[in-house]
């Protein structure tokens, strides 16, 4: 079930290589230039590494803490860059959609639809979701179970879409700070559907006094070691090449140059599992 999925994602790359799926990207596009110079270096990357690749950015970013945070450059100049940068390294591009509205427009440029965690439940997002025929990357909410997630993939599925992918991201605990419990990863795939673990977010620190999420990078790589290690069939791990200019999410991301030594030993470490 999981290959068959995997084999529906456009333009996918050593899809059956048994290595874990890579989903990867800045968080939101800040402008014009930067997200291809982060395609064409996590392109090369994963090329090497024989890693089957997904490019994520969001072209909008709807669910910040302040105002006056960033949010976009504007959709269609967003969605256009990140049609354009699936078409140029020829890989499969993923997004996040925020209202049934949006699913449909964001279909048109992108292949894979990401539904955020904060919205896993809405009914209506993941229908429209469903209905466009894209894979559907659904994010558990941060204040869900992993066993819950079967009524989410329940939604995809009773609209006649079979191509789910679900993403742990970490649970609440407490005000300012998530964790994740691994046992969930194996506790999701019997949903039959690939289940990713986000490094990143799952090391985010919200609510802070400031009103910028806070965030533990250094702990990203341990993080995708235990993914690794349990079964987990994919990574998603925000990355930018100057985190501290980044423009959302920025304290949680990895930086760029880091990511090609730390994929190298994750693919040991799945191949010593194989």
């Amino acid at each position: 079930m999981t290959i068959d999925i995997l084999r529906n994602i456009p333009k996918l790359k050593h899809a059956e290589s048994g290595i874990f799926i890579l989903m990867a990207g800045p968080c939101v596009v800040e402008n014009e230039k930067m997200p291809f110079t982060i395609a064409q270096q996590l392109v090369e990357i994963t090329n090497r590494l024989e890693i089957p690749f997904i490019f994520k950015a969001s072209y909008r970013k709807a669910n910040r803490t302040k105002a006056d945070s960033f949010t976009g450059i504007g959709d269609e100049l967003a969605l256009h860059l990140l049609k354009e940068v699936g078409e140029t390294f020829n890989i499969p591009v993923v997004t996040d959609i925020h209202t049934s509205r949006e699913a449909q427009e964001a279909a048109r440029y992108v292949d894979i639809l990401q539904i955020p965690a904060f919205l896993c439940r809405q009914t209506d997002l993941l229908q429209a979701a469903a209905e466009t025929g894209k894979t559907v990357n659904i994010k558990k909410g941060q204040f869900l179970s992993p066993e819950a997630m079967k009524f989410a993939v329940d939604k995809i599925r009773s609209a006649g879409n079979e191509n789910i992918i679900l993403t742990e991201r970490g649970t609440t605990f407490g005000y300012q700070d998530l964790v994740i419990d691994f046992r969930g990863i194996p506790t999701m795939k019997t949903n039959n559907v690939p289940v990713m673990v986000d490094c990143t977010h799952s090391l985010q620190q919200p609510n802070q006094i400031a009103g910028v999420t806070g965030g533990r990078p250094e702990m990203i790589e341990t993080m995708a070691k235990a993914a690794i290690a349990v079964g987990a069939d994919g990574l998603f791990i925000e990355t930018h090449p100057e985190p501290q200019k980044a423009l959302s999410d920025g304290a949680n991301m990895l930086n760029l140059s880091l990511i090609e030594p730390m994929l190298a030993r994750l693919v040991r470490i799945r191949k010593s599992l194989m």
